[in-house]
């Protein structure tokens, strides 16, 4: 068996938090709207792991870690007409966009600001600098653990 690949999830904290995920402790990832970030979602396996990104916060960065609950299946925000999210192209049989199932596994010990992972010269060819506006993005291993160390110093 592989091991988990690894991501970087975003999400507006004000919309729906690490704290969120937290209390409810397993929430669809739906409303994305991206190619590329869907594609991403449609790749994932049951156990990859999420960095919990705040975006367009005081300060943005990453804020805990998630695992992907359930693979890829049709968002059902596409089929609502009262959604933001709504797509009158989809319909069930043929939908256009899809989301994962992820479950809360910590809050890191602390937020790790966007400031602070632009500063770490190991993690200057982050997808997360030349992918900005993806909601999605992979994370290599070497990310993960530079990450996940920062966190706790």
């Amino acid at each position: 068996m592989s091991a988990p690949s690894l991501w970087l999830m975003k999400s507006e904290p004000d919309v729906f938090g690490i704290d969120d995920l937290a209390r409810k402790k397993t929430e669809g990832w739906n409303g994305v709207r991206n190619y590329e970030a869907r594609n991403f979602m449609k790749s994932m396996k049951v156990g990859d792991k999420v960095l919990f990104y705040h975006s367009n916060a005081k300060p943005s960065g990453v804020a805990g870690i998630a695992e992907v609950s359930r693979t890829a299946y049709p968002d059902p925000t596409q089929f609502d007409p009262k959604s933001d999210y709504f797509e009158p192209r989809a319909t069930p049989a043929a939908p256009v966009w899809f989301q994962v199932d992820l479950r809360f596994v910590s809050k890191l010990p602390r937020l790790v600001p966007l400031d602070e992972l632009r500063g770490t010269p190991a993690l200057a060819d982050m997808a997360l600098f030349k992918r900005s506006r993806l909601s999605v993005i992979p994370v290599t291993a070497l990310e993960w653990k530079i990450i996940t160390g920062l966190a706790k110093s």
